[in-house]
């Protein structure tokens, strides 16, 4: 299972998004810090869950932090850009 995959399990899992979209921007980094030859060092989550209703901009990059605290390890990806809004709510 690859790194995109098991973060799209565990999102999906966890969050029971209305629409989940997981990239592996590695590509637009490579010769940078933190990347490596094989790639899923550098991703990007666009989620939208009824979770994140009332919850701040910080309160859900924790949230999804905590949920991938495990692929976030030193050994892990390098990198995580988060975009986390509630339904209904603008920028999606």
């Amino acid at each position: 299972m690859t790194v995109k995959d098991r973060i799209v399990a565990t999102l999906t899992r966890e969050l029971r998004p209305e629409a989940l979209e997981v990239l592996d921007e590695s590509h637009q980094h490579a010769g940078h810090m933190g990347s490596r030859p094989s790639g899923e060092s550098h991703f990007r989550v666009r989620v939208t869950a009824e979770a994140f209703a009332g919850r701040s901009r910080v309160d859900r990059h924790r949230a999804i932090n905590a949920l991938l605290a495990d692929e976030l390890r030193p050994d892990g990806i390098h990198a995580l850009a988060i975009e986390a809004w509630a339904p209904g709510e603008a920028g999606r």
